[in-house]
């Protein structure tokens, strides 16, 4: 580690910050995977524990990653290390490596939803015959020089914004995307909503039904929570190292937390009444997005631009989640061992690139075939490891960090932002609620 002399930056104004964090949470986690796993438990009982979920584990654990960032100046690992000491580095390095991951098949994925968008707009995808859209995504999917051309294509796109820096990059794109993203949101409710049998779909959606409430219930809200919201990556241990000390974190926190909820409330409304208007299973699973919505779109009137629309959105909310997930390793980059952003940002990218990117993307085709010892492919090995092993871990240890590592500084800052009870609460959440549950998510998920 040398010290720091390159300038990390910073953002322009409290609202960039709010749309770049929600970009971060407003990605392919709201607004692909909220309607199906929505719709596998029970519609409404689940939205009512999600939000539960999201307003109090999840916003205590997005407002302490801020905290730490905003009161070290530092990305994860130099963050864990200037306000740890000891051991507490090492924190930093499970969310480094865990976000590299993540961004390794996350842009085979931010891959498709490109494909997808010049599939509807030439046409080819609005058929109703569910089995040949099956088939036409396999074999996209499988297609090797298809599936890392997109990928190549998607990571250029991320990189050239974050090359840009916090400002002129970052900021600046998520400015234009997010209000696009809800617009787009918007319009495609309407939409779905005006669909003869809709509102069915909005029934199930927000009249809860107790008899589907189950512990592992809960714990697939808790899951889906702190994967909306960022949490355990060090994506807003990053962003909040931005921010200026007249940040009220706080405050820019519930901003952040009320439009994820949003997203994911919007895109239930999208998708669920135009399922249940044409018949479909509610919990189709995740390719409800690139099988099932096509062949909705095929039977609507004027199908085609609502494809168009629907996939363009889709691509808004993968840059702005992948420009989050890109940033906290070049951050890491720059804080231990001053590398300029440019070169920072072209050596995670190439690396990733070539040591995840294409197996990921070739893990259809080529690499199909289940990997020794983890009897997973490479994609869905990758996927596992970060989303259900570091990023559990991280999440964890950065409650137990605030709540009881450094809560006297934690503390000094709620104190001039919210009332002492408030406080209170917030250590309770932070230092024992969150890691006891964040513990039995991950036990949840390397079990099932």
């Amino acid at each position: 580690m040398t010290t720091n002399t390159v300038s990390r930056g910073s953002w322009g104004s409290k609202i960039g910050f709010i749309f770049a964090a929600a970009g971060s949470a407003v990605g392919l986690g709201a607004i692909w995977k909220f309607p199906y796993i929505a719709g596998a438990n029970g519609g409404g009982v689940f939205l009512l524990v999600y939000l539960a979920c999201v307003f109090t584990v999840g916003a205590i654990m997005l407002v302490s990653e801020m905290m730490i960032g905003r009161r070290a100046n530092k990305s994860a690992t130099s963050a864990y290390r200037a306000l740890g000491g000891g051991k507490w580095h090492y924190a930093g390095w499970i969310s480094v490596l865990c976000v590299f991951l993540i961004l390794g098949f996350y842009s085979v994925v931010g891959g498709w939803s490109i494909a997808y968008l010049f599939e509807s707009i030439r046409g080819d995808i609005l058929v109703t015959d569910g089995a040949l859209l099956e088939q036409k995504f396999n074999r996209f999917i499988g297609n090797p020089v298809a599936s890392l051309s997109y990928t190549l294509v998607f990571l250029g796109i991320t990189v050239s914004v974050v090359i840009a820096g916090v400002q002129s990059g970052i900021e600046r794109i998520c400015k234009i995307l997010m209000p696009a993203l809800f617009i787009m949101m918007l319009f495609l409710v309407v939409r779905s909503l005006t669909l003869p049998g809709a509102m069915e779909g909005l029934s199930y959606l927000l009249t809860p039904d107790w008899s589907q409430f189950s512990v592992r219930m809960v714990l697939d809200a808790l899951g889906l929570a702190v994967f909306s919201l960022s949490v355990g990556g060090g994506l807003m241990i990053a962003y909040g190292s931005y921010l200026g000390p007249e940040t009220r974190v706080v405050n820019s926190g519930l901003w952040i937390v009320s439009l994820a909820i949003l997203a994911a409330m919007l895109a239930g409304l999208m998708i669920l009444p135009a399922v249940f208007a044409f018949g479909v299973d509610p919990s189709a699973g995740p390719g409800l997005t690139f099988i099932t919505m096509p062949a909705l779109f095929a039977q609507m009137a004027g199908g085609q631009f609502f494809a168009i629309v629907f996939f363009l959105l889709l691509l808004f909310a993968a840059i702005t989640s992948s420009i989050s997930i890109l940033e906290p390793s070049v951050a890491f980059l720059i804080d231990e061992y001053n590398i300029p952003r440019k070169k920072a940002t072209l050596m995670v990218a190439i690396t990733n690139y070539i040591i995840l990117g294409v197996p990921a993307a070739l893990s259809f085709g080529v690499f199909s075939g289940a990997l020794p010892l983890v009897g997973k492919n490479p994609f869905d090995f990758m996927d596992f490891l970060a989303s259900n092993i570091l990023m559990p871990i991280g999440g964890m240890l950065a409650a137990i960090f605030v709540g009881w590592r450094i809560w006297p500084e934690i503390k000094a800052i709620l104190e001039k932002e919210v009332p002492a009870w408030s406080v209170m609460v917030f250590r309770f959440v932070a230092g024992i609620v969150a890691p006891v549950l964040i513990l039995a998510v991950g036990i949840m998920l390397v079990t099932q």
